[in-house]
């Protein structure tokens, strides 16, 4: 079975970023994620399109 999930960890991994970086994301509601119980998780589809909606919405500030 594949996993659709990402931990912090990996979602930093995934980034390229420290995990603190993505901490600092959860906490200001920058970056797409749930909760079970105290725990972090990103749905990696939901990563990948809002990965998208922001390289969209960079190429649009650049017109």
């Amino acid at each position: 079975m594949t996993r659709n999930t990402l931990t912090v960890q990996e979602g930093a991994e995934y980034f390229g970023v420290h995990h603190d970086t993505i901490y600092t994301m959860v906490r200001e509601k920058q970056i797409p994620h749930f909760r079970v119980r105290s725990r972090i998780f990103f749905n990696k589809y939901n990563i990948d399109a809002w990965i998208e909606a922001q390289e969209q919405a960079n190429m649009k500030e650049a017109l």
